[in-house]
């Protein structure tokens, strides 16, 4: 077990697929815990379609991707928050909307320009080999500055998430907040949509956070829980992903669909 590990990390793409995908792994579950609570999981889904569209777009302009990409999810994510809370579009139909209409966005754009070349197809269905170390700097860079963030307003993050009437009147200022967790959620997708790619992204935004609750009742204890199961299905999907060959962002769904059997099997098992 060891010698392999050791040989997977010999390859330098792998450990910067590594690198990246565990900070990111980290800050999506943090993230998650506090997005399902809210009944939003899904915006991870929706922003990944936005990116898609906007890196669409951003490549037939031969512009940088991500220069591109990260404003214009994290409108997107602004523009979803607005709608939710004025509420003429609801959560769910309003990333349903953004969604479908930003992947149609995407695919007419390919289909016009220099159709789907390699690179695009990375960001769709992810590829660990598209990893840059320039990908790696940026990537490593942000996800400090989320993990930084989410740290120093943890208890703010916590009160808007389970009560924002009570947190409104002891004064915290919600809309920013609020505002906070969709920017830091949008900066994540777009990171992630190299080696997840847009259509499996949003699986480190929910997988940890449900398959935590399996077990775990506190905040903390869910929050942690969900870090831990991060770190492990990545990691298991990866080593499966580079022994077999499978897709790498497939192989790290599963390992997040085999961890959340196991522990709805013992929740429900101490439940009887």
């Amino acid at each position: 077990m060891l010698q392999n590990l050791a040989e997977m990390l010999s390859y330098p793409f792998m450990v910067r697929a590594l690198t990246v995908g565990i900070l990111l792994s980290l800050c999506a579950a943090l993230l998650g815990v506090s997005l399902v609570l809210k009944r939003y999981s899904m915006i991870g889904d929706g922003l990944s379609h936005v990116g898609f569209g906007a890196l669409a777009v951003a490549s037939a302009l031969n512009l940088a991707p991500l220069a591109v990409a990260i404003p214009v999810v994290v409108a997107a994510a602004f523009v979803l928050l607005l709608l939710n809370e004025s509420g003429k579009l609801k959560g769910d139909a309003a990333v349903a909307v953004f969604s479908t209409g930003a992947l149609a966005i995407g695919v007419m754009v390919v289909s016009l320009s220099t159709g789907m070349n390699s690179d695009l197809n990375s960001y769709l269905f992810g590829s660990i080999l598209a990893m840059s170390k320039e990908d790696v700097v940026i990537s490593a860079a942000l996800s400090a500055v989320v993990l930084i963030l989410y740290a120093f307003f943890y208890e703010k993050l916590f009160a808007v998430t389970f009560d924002e009437g009570f947190a409104r009147a002891t004064g915290i200022r919600v809309g920013m907040y609020n505002a906070l967790l969709a920017v830091l959620t949008a900066v994540v997708v777009v990171l992630g949509m190299r080696m997840m790619g847009a259509l499996l992204i949003s699986s480190l935004i929910v997988f940890p956070a449900l398959t935590a609750m399996r077990l775990f009742k506190s905040y903390r204890g869910v929050v942690l829980c969900s870090v831990v199961l991060a770190v492990v299905s990545f990691t298991a999907g990866m080593f499966v992903s580079f022994w077999y060959g499978t897709p790498a962002g497939a192989s790290i769904v599963v390992a997040d669909v085999i961890l959340f059997a196991l522990f709805s099997i013992v929740g429900w098992g101490k439940r009887r």
